[in-house]
């Protein structure tokens, strides 16, 4: 009897603490550069992370040996695939334990995390399936190429797929709600890497079928509303046949594979948001996609097409009201060129799978889109790649960005933060030129180059940093390689000097600090450096003289 109450006891409890403790959300914030936010326990939450390979999360023994390196890195969330075929071996029945078993070992980590739904595709493919659909072709019937061969990729037209994989989905976040009760899990991405091989469309014969139906007026709604800021892609291919109001996929969009392109986005993207639709109704946490970027100059078929790409996102804005971001992933060395594209009033910048761990541009590019663009988080792949967090140069930059966080969540939105680095190109050639920026009534130019000796090219990108503005005359330098001058607008009437600078680090939020660098350090007051080597953060006083 007294363990029943006891039992009932503490059931009572879990339910009493989750009534009390906020959904992950995000919020937006900010009048002068609005953005969203990740809120997380009531507070802005930034996402230092790291994604793990697909298959180390599928066994709990495998997945705890990893935890003093995943910590050694210093990461707060943790990316994690959640597997289809794992959780439902028999159709409509579901074992949880490997998500529980994950759940128990991140919070005794102290470590939040974003699940990865591999359901319906992964990376194109279905190959994350359970047996069960992936021998029913039948029932569950596979894209098929022009030539009319079959692909390992499940078509999206397929209404018993969706039936299928919406109810597993639904299940987990239901699962999640119950027994997630501190909120472990912050964010669910829908899938992953959707997109179609190797043509621009499916072109089996439900595919056939849909193509010669009218197109959705949600669609034509949303193009119209939206004419001025649409992609030039889709509103090129949309006036070209005379910005139609109705008609047939290929009345309004035409007969190309770039309007085949539209009409298989516009597919995917409906499916996946009946799945967010589905989980959201179980248990509302934030929903995302992501997306296999297109390498220049190929064609659509030659890429994984139809995806959340950027010159997509209308046809999947318009689709997909229940889901919440497109997310980058990115391994190109043109990073800048591809986050800008994703940052949108519409679509705050998440980055879940960046490069591989180890990559020497992995802090720069972390910084730079914290600062530039108000990222929510950042998170490398194969985040277990890392064998000596005490020489990679991510440990030094997320150390360095958890002691900034609540600086920079302060600063989200409000137009008082930067970020810098150089851009590179997608062959990897540098632009090496200094960067400028207006900030708290300054104007700042940004060197990435060693001011006291030769810079190779490929250190240049491994230098990047950003500037909070703390107050009228402060600002914090933070990052790694990068020299910062601040000048007047009324420049040359009225010059800018440094009334005091010192390095220092957050501990406990106080800052601590270290050196006073008014001399060399400062090249006798011209500006701020900081070194190229490692990651530091200086707080600067300003004064200006006439």
């Amino acid at each position: 009897m007294r363990r029943c109450l006891a039992t009932a006891l503490l059931l009572a409890c879990a339910i009493a603490a989750a009534a009390e403790t906020p959904i992950p959300a995000l919020r937006t914030t900010g009048t002068e550069r609005p953005t969203q936010q990740l809120i997380v326990d009531g507070q802005p939450y930034l996402i230092l992370g790291g994604e793990l390979y697909n298959s180390s999360a599928s066994s709990l023994p495998y997945l705890l040996k990893l935890w003093p390196q995943l910590k050694a890195v210093g990461l707060n969330t943790l990316l994690a695939p959640v597997e289809w075929d794992q959780i439902e071996p028999a159709e409509g029945t579901f074992d949880f334990t490997v998500l529980d078993g994950m759940l128990e070992q991140a919070r005794a980590h102290d470590t939040r995390l974003v699940l990865l739904w591999f359901g319906a595709w992964k990376n194109s493919m279905s190959t994350y399936v359970p047996p069960w659909v992936k021998q029913d072709n039948a029932r569950f019937p596979r894209a098929r190429s022009k030539t009319g061969a079959p692909q390992d990729i499940l078509t999206p037209f397929g209404t018993a797929t969706l039936a299928a994989d919406r109810a597993a989905f639904a299940a987990l976040l239901r699962h999640l709600r119950q027994v997630d009760t501190q909120r472990t899990v912050l964010m669910v991405q829908v899938e992953n890497e959707i997109g179609m091989l190797p043509d621009a469309r499916d072109h089996g014969a439900l595919a056939d079928a849909a193509l010669r139906e009218a197109v959705p007026t949600a669609l034509l709604r949303y193009l119209q509303a939206h004419r001025a800021t649409l992609h030039p892609h889709v509103r090129g291919l949309w006036e070209g046949q005379g910005s139609r109001q109705g008609g047939t996929w290929r009345e309004v969009f035409g007969t190309s594979i770039e309007a085949e392109e539209v009409f298989q986005a516009w597919h995917y993207a409906s499916f996946a948001n009946a799945l967010a639709a589905a989980g959201k109704a179980e248990y509302p946490l934030p929903m995302f996609v992501n997306v296999a970027l297109n390498r220049p100059g190929k064609k659509p078929g030659e890429y994984p097409s139809a995806g959340p790409l950027p010159h997509l996102f209308d046809v999947w804005k318009a689709a997909g009201p229940a889901i919440d971001i497109l997310a980058i992933y990115t391994y190109f060395a043109n990073f800048t060129h591809w986050a800008r594209q994703f940052k949108r009033p519409d679509n705050p910048l998440f980055v879940p799978e960046a490069n591989r761990a180890g990559r020497a541009d992995l802090g720069a590019n972390a910084f730079w889109a914290i600062g530039e663009l108000d990222a929510i988080g950042f998170s490398p792949f194969a985040i277990e790649n890392i064998r000596d967090a005490g020489a990679d140069v991510l440990p030094g930059a997320y150390a360095l960005l958890r002691q900034l966080a609540p600086h920079i969540l302060a600063a989200q939105g409000q137009g008082r933060m930067r970020g810098f680095r150089p851009d590179v190109s997608y062959d990897g050639v540098v632009d090496t030129g200094n960067a400028q920026a207006a900030l708290g009534g300054y104007l700042l130019d940004v060197s990435f180059a060693n001011q006291w000796g030769k810079t190779d090219s490929a250190e240049y990108d491994t230098r990047g940093g950003l500037v909070i503005q703390t107050s009228a005359d402060e600002f914090l330098v933070a990052g790694r390689g990068i020299t910062v001058t601040f000048r007047s607008p009324a420049a040359p009437a009225e010059g800018v000097g440094i009334l005091q600078a010192t390095e220092g680090g957050f501990v406990a939020g106080r800052w601590q600090p270290g050196r006073w660098l008014n001399g060399d350090e400062t090249h006798q007051g011209r500006h701020i450096r900081l070194p190229g080597d490692v990651f530091t953060v200086q707080k600067v006083r300003l004064y200006k003289f006439r």
